[in-house]
This record gives structure tokens, sequence and C-alpha cells, in this order.
């Protein structure tokens, strides 16, 4: 067993997160059991790969990655098109990876970066830091300690006898203080942080964990920052869990059919879906969580369809339009 120990602690409320969120893989698990389809693999692929992408400030919608998974033609920023293409045959890779194997984590980055950076599949070989703005907000290790601090990270988590839940959400946080590469470090510790699930229960391999992230992202940021700040990863894997749980509850407030869902359901609604998650929120809030700031695009394409099919009620039914209104998954 490694002598490496991250820096957290298991709080009560991680405690409670993992009974809920192996509560919800039993019956998820036996609920679907056959009904992941080749189809619905694929769309939730593609839907981890856009938000993990926008995520990164890539601007290209969910139609437009789509059809650049399908090899359509599709007019945009080369770099972006680009990225697109090296994150699907990173995640197609995805089962054939050995999750402690550095060489592995190497490769997957030489596909995840090919043609956007000098060095992809390998280790940076400077300093580098985090910023917001003009302002520092984690500088990383320096360069010569990354091999060896991604060893002993890859060594933890194999001798740990840690929840995989927990285990993997820390291992997701070191990743990001070592930030082991010169660029795509965000994308690749959520590749990994799935992986690691995926290695624990297939299912997470067909989550798209990446796109409830992308809804929180600046709580997701802000964990990061208070974590290095306190020297404990707690509250990190606090709001991982949260975002974890409710990536399994919406399976469930969706349908158990998950194909015909995703014929029935529109992009939109399973956006609106995502970014509520298990929390009550007014329309405004929904609206800053899905990056929007016209009222009535956000009512036609993804309340308005959401209330009549059912999937979202309001607090204060029978005034619609109070000032206090707020929402929540029915």
């Amino acid at each position: 067993m490694s002598a490496y120990k991250p820096p957290f602690t298991v709080t009560d409320e991680i405690t409670v997160l993992v009974s809920e969120i192996s509560e919800e893989v039993g019956r998820i698990s036996v609920l679907q059991e056959g009904h992941v389809t080749p189809h619905l693999r694929k769309k939730n692929r593609i839907r981890t790969i856009h938000s993990s992408l926008a995520i990164e400030n890539n601007s290209l919608t969910l139609d437009q990655v789509t059809a650049i998974i399908d090899g359509k033609r599709v007019l945009g920023n080369p770099n972006e098109i680009r990225e697109v293409r090296n994150a699907y045959d990173a995640y197609e890779l995805m089962l054939e990876l050995d999750p402690l194997s550095v060489d592995d984590l190497l490769k997957v980055h030489g596909l995840m970066m090919a043609g956007l950076i000098p060095g992809s599949g390998k280790f940076r070989s400077s300093g580098v830091g985090v910023f917001d703005g003009e302002k520092l907000v984690h500088m990383a290790p320096p360069a010569e300690f990354v091999p060896v601090q991604i060893k002993d990270l890859f060594s933890w988590y194999g001798g740990s006898r840690l929840h995989p839940l927990i285990k993997s959400t820390v291992f997701h946080y070191e990743f990001e203080f070592i930030h082991p590469f010169a660029d795509g470090n965000g994308r690749m510790g959520r590749l990994w942080h799935t992986l690691l699930l995926g290695t624990w229960k297939e299912l997470f391999f067909w989550l798209p964990i990446e796109e409830l992230i992308q809804s929180r992202q600046k709580e997701y940021y802000e964990a990061l920052n208070h974590a290095d700040s306190v020297a404990d990863s707690s509250c990190f894997v606090e709001l991982m869990l949260e975002i974890i749980r409710d990536s399994l509850k919406e399976i469930s407030v969706i349908g158990n059919n998950a194909d015909q869902v995703s014929d029935q359901v529109s992009d939109q609604v399973k956006k609106l879906l995502v970014a509520l998650g298990g929390e009550t929120l007014s329309a405004s809030e929904l609206m800053t969580r899905l990056g929007l700031s016209h009222r009535p695009t956000f009512r036609k394409n993804y309340l308005d369809p959401a209330l009549e099919a059912g999937l979202v009620e309001r607090t204060i039914p029978d005034k619609p339009n109070s000032s206090k209104q707020k929402y929540r998954k029915s």
C-alpha cells in the first residue's frame, strides 16, 4: 500500500451520499439490465463529450457535436471540431483501459490533445498555474515532481480500502491539484473519474455526469479552490457525490425506458432536469445554471415542455405567475 495519503476527511454528509448513491445504483442496475442499447450509449457519450468540452469553453452545440461524431461536415472553429473528434476517440477507448496504468493515462492524453498542443501524451515540463481572469487561484507543483506524484496517486488508489465512490472523487481532486499536463487536465480528470467509476459499476461508463458538472460549473471550481485553501478535499468530494447522486436520480425521473425517453424528451428538457437536480429553484436560478439570458426562449424550449410532460412542477401551482414561484422535479 502506498504511503501517499491525500488530505481529506470522511464527513457524515459523504457517508450519507455514498449510501444514497449505492441504493440508486442497485435499483437502476436491476431496472435497466439489458436495456442500455448501443443507440443510448452513443447518445449519452455525445452528451458527456459536449458537456466536458463546454466546461473548457468549446462553443459547439450538442447538435453540432452529434453531427461531427456522425461524420458530417460542420461549420465551426477547426480546433473546437478537433477537440470533439479527439474526445470521442479517447472515450471510445475507455473500455480497454487499465485505470491504474500511467502508460494508459499518457496514451489517452495523446489522443485527447493530438494536434491541439505540442507535447500531447507527455507530462508537462514546466510550471503551470490556474487563473481566474488575472488572479492566480492555484499554482501546481513543480514539473519535476509530476511523474512521482502521479505514480503515488495511482498506487494509493489501488491500495486504498475506501469505497470507490469516495476514492475516485478524491483521485479527481488530487489529479487536478497535480495538474500533470500543460493543457487538458480538466477533461482528462473527468474522463479518468468516469473510468474509475465505470470499473466499479459499468453503468457509469454511460452516465453523462459531466452534464450536471457543467450546470454547476461555478460550484465545481469553487469547491476545487476551497479544497486547495483548506488543504482538505472533503468539500469537493461532497459536491461530486451530490452530482453523481442527482445524475442517477435523473434516470428515474425521466423514466425507466431510456430509449423511449431519448426519443420523447428534448435535449433542452434533459438539460433542465440536469440543472434542477434534486433542488427547488426559481426560473432565474435555472436560467443562470443553463447559461441562458432570454426568458422567452427559456420558457418556450425548456420550462414549458417540462411542465407539460409532468417532469417538473410548480411550488405554487395555483399562482403560476407568482414572483415567489419555484420549480422542482415531479
